[in-house]
């Protein structure tokens, strides 16, 4: 959940610099230029719709992880768009773009981490690869680029962040991912240790009571 949250403040961040999107949020902007709703509401339509497809493909219910990341990080976009503003200065907004790209990758590390599902968008390109037998860059790349061109045509912003998202997301994440795993599973062996310590003081405590109780 952490890790939808810090994804979600880098699309904010990116959406504010209003230097060009992501290609989904270039689509969700586009679609909020044409019908109304915010960002995040049509983050959580477009994901309901990507879930309700991947499910009939695949003819198995979708995973929890991918149903709360659809949900959450809609909820979280608008939260930051409302709370962040557009800088004045090219140099900031700039600033903000890249910071935006580096925020949105280590949040994607962090949720995939834990490997509790992927997300509604990962799950249709893992689905359309296992329909075509196409190479998983070759699907992703035809998604975005489909995507992007969709949400161009609706008025949505495309732009000099655009193309270094594109660029640069695949290396952010490869270099984010080791050090979150890193992180996550640290997190995880010390939860397992504190239970085992906390197991371990419970079995105590009854073993004490219920001797107390025979004598």
């Amino acid at each position: 959940m952490m890790g939808l949250v810090i994804m979600s403040f880098g699309i904010a961040l990116m959406i504010k610099a209003e230097l060009g999107s992501a290609p989904w949020d270039v689509l969700h902007i586009g679609l909020q230029h044409q019908f109304g709703l915010t960002v995040g509401s049509w983050s959580i339509i477009i994901g309901i719709v990507i879930i309700g497809s991947t499910a009939l493909m695949r003819r198995e219910l979708p995973q929890a992880g991918g149903i709360v990341n659809m949900f959450l990080v809609g909820i979280f976009i608008d939260i930051f768009l409302l709370l962040l503003s557009t800088p004045d200065s090219f140099i900031m907004k700039l600033i903000m773009l890249v910071s935006g790209i580096l925020v949105i990758g280590y949040g994607i590390g962090t949720y995939i981490a834990p490997e509790c599902g992927a997300g509604p968008r990962d799950s249709l390109m893992l689905a359309l690869q296992e329909k075509t037998g196409w190479k998983v860059s070759r699907v992703r790349g035809i998604m975005e680029i489909g995507v992007l061109l969709i949400g161009w045509l609706l008025g949505g912003p495309v732009f000099i962040g655009t193309i270094l998202f594109c660029a640069g997301i695949g290396q952010v994440v490869g270099f984010a991912l080791p050090q979150c795993q890193k992180i996550v599973y640290r997190l995880i062996e010390r939860g397992g240790r504190h239970e085992n310590i906390n197991q371990r003081t419970l079995r105590s405590n009854h073993y004490d009571g219920s001797s107390k109780e025979i004598r």
